[in-house]
């Protein structure tokens, strides 16, 4: 009877002034490239929007606005600490990734985010705003497509495809 083993290679790196072991070689996945790329866009747009919060006469107190804002901050919280834990832990990326929880939370963060970038970009189509939040609503239907690879990938893995 013969059975398949797959091999990892993983690079990590210590200090010596502690004892976190950085697993580096979780960015060079395409699941970790994908992760900090969603973090990188994410705080892009709530830079943006917190920039312009009480900007434009107090434009951003509408609902699109604020629900842009909100999903944005509440899933680039959520994909720092999902991107912490696989980079302090050797073992977490390959886990976690088997687990319908990583499924769940890309799926839900793409549906919310192309929700609220195409509320806010339809909300700003005839009105004469900042073009920063056009900016803020393409770059949240970029990350949405990019949470859509994710839970892809999540899919794929949690099913052992």
């Amino acid at each position: 009877m013969s059975h398949s083993v797959t091999i990892t290679r993983t690079t990590t790196s210590t200090t010596n002034t502690s004892y976190i072991v950085l697993n580096t070689g979780y960015l060079k996945t395409f699941p970790g490239i994908l992760k900090l790329f969603e973090l990188i866009i994410g705080a892009a747009i709530v830079g943006i929007l917190a920039y312009n919060f009480n900007d434009y006469h107090g434009y951003f107190r509408k609902q699109e606005d604020l629900f842009h804002y909100l999903m944005g901050v509440t899933f680039m919280i959520g994909t720092f600490c999902l991107l912490l834990a696989c980079l302090t832990s050797l073992s977490t990326g390959g886990i976690i990734a088997k687990t319908i929880y990583e499924l769940i939370y890309h799926s839900v963060a793409a549906i919310l985010i192309l929700a609220s970038s195409t509320f806010l970009l339809i909300k700003i189509r005839n009105t004469n705003i900042p073009d920063s939040f056009m900016v803020a609503g393409i770059l949240g239907l970029v990350n949405a497509v990019l949470y859509f690879i994710s839970a892809f990938l999540a899919h794929r893995s949690y099913r052992g495809i």
